[in-house]
């Protein structure tokens, strides 16, 4: 058992206690509230640990909505880079559990930031990429992270596949190809899918039943789509085909703010740090995420880790708080907002009994710049301290 006391809990449900206490058994929250109604000699487990925040932040442990972490690994190059499979434009039985490698310095860096969970996949070369998985930041086999895998379906619009594909003279080379393949490839989907209702006895075609989930709106496709008439066309075709979906990147999402209020899906929105390298990427700001969310649109940012680097998230929703983002906003757009978008928010994204105790304490505000991360929890376990802080009584 892990009781945490005299926290600043910010517990990004209906009510945040000043000076409050929160306790994680077997690995998920089991009470949190007010120190005031703290009772000590109630509890009855062998072995407790006890965390003195002394007035420090205490929040739900920071969410990763989109990123590449430990399929593009730092340090290795060509050798830890597993991110697209660049010969083939239409990939959707690629499985990112397959590929993360937890190793990856990475996810230290994370840990030591308060990030707790990661959706994790494959990169935006193709038209259909494959499947992402949503994991913990910590451990060693990828089996044991996995909070859910199949989480999404990734494909992608405008320059990454025309650019990858143009000199190969096989197609995609044109946004409109792109939108066809993705079509052609949905459409044999379900008449697979209607084949398998049909007869259940079918032998599976492994080339289509990852496609099941996505079909039955079980996961969403998740977008890659930056230009305003990418997020349009990603738009169309997932109404076309009655499909849930994620806007990643959602770079010029705040020109088309009411087309995307009608449509009803969710952006995440980044990497803002990055540098604007391609033409797509031209009206990238941090003012995007705020205006989105703003207009009533969930929203939750992203590093879109190595791009920019994953421990920057909590500074990246900071700065889209300075270019106008609400402060509240900014702490959802981490946490319960990127918990929610993900599929996840009945473990992760908020302090409430029955979730995963996944917390993250800090010394002030993540968002700020000096903002040191004290402690770093999952499933009731410490897997990051600084030891200067003082917290273990």
């Amino acid at each position: 058992m892990l009781v945490i006391i005299h926290g600043n809990m910010k517990t990004m449900e209906k009510h945040d206690y000043a000076d409050g206490y929160l306790i994680i058994e077997q690995g998920k929250i089991a009470a949190v509230g007010d120190m005031a109604q703290y009772n000590p000699e109630s509890l009855r487990a062998e072995e407790i640990q006890v965390l003195d925040a002394k007035g420090s932040l205490v929040m739900p442990g920071i969410i990763e909505a989109h990123c590449h972490m430990g399929i593009t690994e730092e340090k290795k190059g060509m050798e830890g880079d597993d991110c697209n499979e660049t010969v083939d434009p239409v990939t959707p039985c690629l499985r990112a559990i397959d590929a993360i490698n937890p190793m990856d310095d990475a996810f230290h860096d994370a840990l030591k930031a308060g990030i707790t969970s990661a959706m994790i996949g494959p990169g935006s070369s193709n038209v259909v990429g494959g499947q992402f998985a949503f994991i913990k930041t910590h451990g060693r086999c990828i089996d044991r992270m996995v909070v859910k895998a199949p989480a999404a379906m990734k494909v992608a619009f405008g320059e990454n596949p025309k650019v990858n594909y143009s000199g190969q003279n096989i197609s995609p080379v044109t946004r409109m190809s792109i939108a066809a393949m993705l079509r052609e490839e949905l459409t044999k989907a379900k008449e697979y899918q209607r084949q398998i209702n049909e007869n259940p006895e079918k032998t599976p075609d492994f080339r289509y039943e990852c496609w099941l989930p996505v079909l039955n709106g079980e996961i969403p496709l998740k977008a890659h789509a930056h230009r305003a008439d990418d997020i349009l066309t990603a738009v169309r075709i997932a109404k076309e085909f009655g499909l849930r979906m994620t806007l990643d990147h959602c770079s010029e999402g705040h020109l088309i703010i009411e087309e995307l209020q009608e449509a009803g899906f969710p952006a995440i929105v980044g990497p803002d740090m990055a540098s604007r390298n391609k033409i797509e990427v031209q009206n990238m700001a941090f003012k995007t995420v705020g205006e989105l969310s703003k207009s009533g649109i969930l929203t939750a940012v992203t590093t879109d880790h190595p791009v920019s680097k994953i421990q920057f998230l909590p500074i990246c929703a900071g700065l889209a708080v300075k270019e106008g983002m609400s402060m509240e906003d900014g702490f959802r757009a981490i946490t319960i907002n990127a918990a929610k978008i993900c599929g996840v928010d009945d473990r992760l994204g908020s302090l409430a009994v029955g979730k995963d105790g996944d917390i993250a304490i800090y010394d002030g505000n993540p968002m700020e710049v000096f903002t040191k991360t004290l402690c770093t929890i999952i499933e009731g376990k410490i897997v990051y301290y600084d030891e200067e802080s003082g917290l273990l009584c």
